[in-house]
Order: structure tokens, then C-alpha cells, then sequence
């Protein structure tokens, strides 16, 4: 199974300008319900990102007014991603060794096409083995 294979039903890219308050950019992830998101530069071009940890950590934590602060200024900038041809395999593997719970897709032409997170692919390994379960099972009471 491909990355590709993993995003391919998704609809929405989540990013958020780089000049964006830290409030917005909180505000945004609360709206759409995701923990983190793509941070891009007025060219588009992704150049971090943000997420509810970074707010936290270096906001809340540090007792600083999420309105007067940018998301440039405490976005993760060390990136970590993958492409859609890339195996599951390869990308669990990737996120275990770096310890991260997301990573980056990059398309070919280098395009942002949003993140693949350790939820994706802890689904489909749950689902792999509820397949297995159910094949065993039809096995075993078959056989009677």
C-alpha cells in the first residue's frame, strides 16, 4: 500500500499563511478538527508547521498573547515528509526512527498535498488485522 493510497479520498488540504496570529491559527485548527497544519508562504510554498503542541509549548506554556504572535515565529520548521509513491512500510518506519506523528506529503513538482498521520496508519493496520481476524474466524467455522 502506497501513500497515495492512503489520501486518496481525502478532499481538504489543511494550511494556514505564515503571517497568521497564533490565535488564528488556533482558531483554524479547532474549526477543522485537526491537530496540526501546513504553514505556506505567500508563494504557496510550505515552509513549516503548526501545530496544537507548538501552541501549547511555546504559547500557553510561556504565558504569551497568541494575538501578538505570528505562527512563522513558532512553527516547526525541521520537515519531515513523504510522497504519495512512497509504502506504508516506509513511512512507519520514518516515523518511528524521528518520533513524530506526522509527516509532510510532497508531490513530484514539490506541492504541498497535505500530511499523513500516525491515525491513517494505525486504520489500516487495524484494519488489516480485522481482516485476518475475520478470515480465521470463517476458517474455523467453516470447518465444522
Amino acid at each position: 500500500m502506497k501513500v497515495s493510497d492512503l489520501i486518496g479520498s481525502r478532499r481538504e488540504i489543511y494550511s494556514i499563511p505564515d503571517g497568521v496570529s497564533v490565535l488564528e491559527a488556533a482558531q483554524y485548527l479547532r474549526e477543522k478538527g485537526v491537530r496540526s497544519a501546513g504553514v505556506l508562504d505567500a508563494g504557496g510554498h510550505l515552509v513549516g508547521v503548526v501545530s496544537q503542541s507548538d501552541i501549547s509549548d511555546k504559547i500557553a506554556a510561556e504565558n504569551k498573547c497568541p494575538a501578538w504572535v505570528k505562527v512563522s515565529e513558532i512553527m516547526s520548521r525541521n520537515l519531515l515528509s513523504v510522497t504519495p509513491a512512497m509504502t506504508f512500510d516506509e513511512s512507519l518506519q520514518l516515523m518511528e526512527q524521528n518520533g513524530v506523528f506526522h509527516l509532510l506529503i510532497i508531490d513530484a513538482a514539490g506541492a504541498y498535498r497535505g500530511m499523513l498521520s500516525v491515525s491513517d496508519l494505525l486504520r489500516v493496520m487495524a484494519s488489516d488485522e480485522k481482516a485476518r481476524a475475520d478470515l480465521l474466524e470463517s476458517y474455523l467455522f467453516s470447518a465444522r
